[in-house]
């Protein structure tokens, strides 16, 4: 469940900033280069990527962590862009924003590690 809720959110995430992306093209305004950069790897390829993981691993998304680290990454991964882009735009009082946001990815990819070293043993 979890591992296929992280690949649709990733999807629509990837064609927002990708989208993004051309809209800046378009525009030839850069500005935003990181907020897009950071939304297409962070919210877009690692979250399908681990979403992958747990479709591959049935018994890795059972677990109660996959849900706390799918969540985590999800809220994470889409509030650290936004939170550059914030910043970006509005200055450093927003500043808090991609802390939290980049520190809660941090967080969902430890538990991830923790997650694919007890579930991946050979």
């Amino acid at each position: 469940m979890i591992g296929s809720l992280m690949m649709r959110v990733s999807v629509v995430v990837l064609l927002a900033g990708m989208l993004a992306g051309i809209a800046m093209g378009i525009r030839q305004d850069f500005t935003l280069q990181p907020a897009h950069a950071h939304l297409n790897l962070v919210g877009g390829v690692l979250l399908f990527l681990f979403g992958l993981y747990y479709r591959l691993f049935p018994a890795a998304a059972a677990d109660r962590l996959a849900k706390l680290q799918g969540w985590l990454h999800i809220i994470g991964g889409i509030l650290f862009p936004a939170g550059i882009a914030m910043v970006v735009l509005d200055g450093p009082a927003f500043i808090a924003l991609p802390i939290v946001g980049s520190l809660m990815v941090v967080a969902a990819t430890a538990l991830f590690a923790l997650i694919v070293f007890r579930t991946s043993r050979v």
